[in-house]
C-alpha cells in the first residue's frame, strides 16, 4: 500500500515540478517580448497616456489619504519612545528616513499591487475569455503592443511618481503632528527632516519604485493575457495578480535593502 502511494505521489511532484519551470520559462519569454515589442515603432502614445492617467491620476486620492495616515500614526506612535529619553527633537529625523527609505514606496506599491494590478488583470482576462485579443490580432492590430506595452510602461513611470508624492504627503501628516505638539514651524521641520537622508537614500527608493512599478505591470498583464476557464478565470487573474505583485514586492524590498545597506 506505502509503495503505490509513493508511486502515485511521485508523478504529481513531478508534474509540479515540471508546471513551475514551465511558468518561469513563459514569464521570461513574456519579458523578453515586452524589451523587443518596446523599441519597436509604432509608439501607442494616446493609450499610454490613458494608462498613466488611469494608474496615476485615479489612485492620487487613496495615495493622499494613505500616505497622510501613515506618517502622522506614525509620528504618534513613535513620540512616546522618544520622549522617553527626551529625544522628540529626532522626529522630524526620524520620520523622513522611514517614510523616504521604506514607507513610501513599499505603501505605494501594495496599494498600486491592489488597485491597479487587479484592474489590470481583471481588464486583460475579460478581453482574453470573450475574444477581443483573438479579434484584435485577426484584425491586424498587435494586441501585445497595445495592451500590454502601454500597462507595464504605465505603471513604471507612473509608480515612481506616485511614490514621490506619498512620501511628501507624509511628511506634511508628520509636519501637523509635530507642530500641534512642538510648535515646528515647516522651514525647521524639513531642515531637520532632511538633516540624515543620502543621496543613495534618493537612488535606493527611487530603484525601488521602477522595480515594483514594473513587476506590477508584468504579472498582472501575464495574468490578464493568459486568462483562461472562462468568466471564472477573470476573477482569478485579478486574483492572482494582486497576491504574487505583493510577494514579489517583498522579496524585492529585502533583496534592494540588503543591497543599498552593503554599500552604505
Amino acid at each position: 500500500m506505502e509503495s503505490s502511494k509513493e508511486q502515485a505521489e511521485k508523478p504529481l511532484i513531478s508534474k509540479g515540478i515540471d508546471g513551475f519551470f514551465r511558468d518561469i520559462y513563459y514569464i521570461f519569454r513574456f519579458i523578453s517580448r515586452f524589451f523587443k515589442e518596446v523599441l519597436r515603432p509604432p509608439v501607442e502614445v494616446k493609450e499610454f497616456i490613458r494608462q498613466c492617467y488611469l494608474v496615476g491620476y485615479k489612485s492620487l486620492a487613496l495615495i493622499t489619504m494613505t500616505g497622510f495616515i501613515t506618517g502622522l500614526v506614525f509620528t504618534k506612535q513613535s513620540r512616546p519612545s522618544l520622549a522617553e529619553f527626551g529625544a522628540t527633537s529626532w522626529l522630524p529625523s526620524l520620520i523622513a528616513i522611514a517614510v523616504i527609505r521604506a514607507l513610501a514606496p513599499l505603501v505605494t506599491a501594495l496599494i498600486c499591487a491592489g488597485k491597479v494590478g487587479s484592474s489590470i488583470g481583471a481588464e486583460l482576462a475579460s478581453m482574453r475569455v470573450t475574444e477581443q485579443i483573438d479579434a484584435m490580432e485577426v484584425s491586424a492590430i498587435n494586441p501585445f503592443k497595445y495592451l500590454v506595452v502601454t500597462r507595464i510602461m504605465a505603471t513604471t513611470v507612473c509608480i515612481p511618481v506616485l511614490v514621490g508624492y506619498t512620501g511628501l504627503v507624509g511628511l506634511m501628516g508628520s509636519f501637523i503632528d509635530v507642530h500641534m505638539n512642538e510648535q515646528t514651524t515647516l522651514t525647521t521641520f524639513f531642515q531637520e527632516a532632511f538633516k540624515n537622508i543620502t543621496f543613495l537614500d534618493f537612488i535606493t527608493t527611487g530603484v525601488k519604485a521602477v522595480v515594483f512599478g514594473f513587476t506590477i505591470g508584468v504579472v498582472s498583464c501575464y495574468q490578464g493575457y493568459h486568462a483562461t476557464q472562462g468568466t471564472q478565470g477573470v476573477g482569478k487573474a485579478a486574483n492572482i495578480s494582486v497576491v504574487i505583485s505583493m510577494f514579489l514586492i517583498f522579496i524585492e524590498e529585502i533583496i534592494i535593502v540588503q543591497i543599498s545597506n552593503s554599500i552604505r
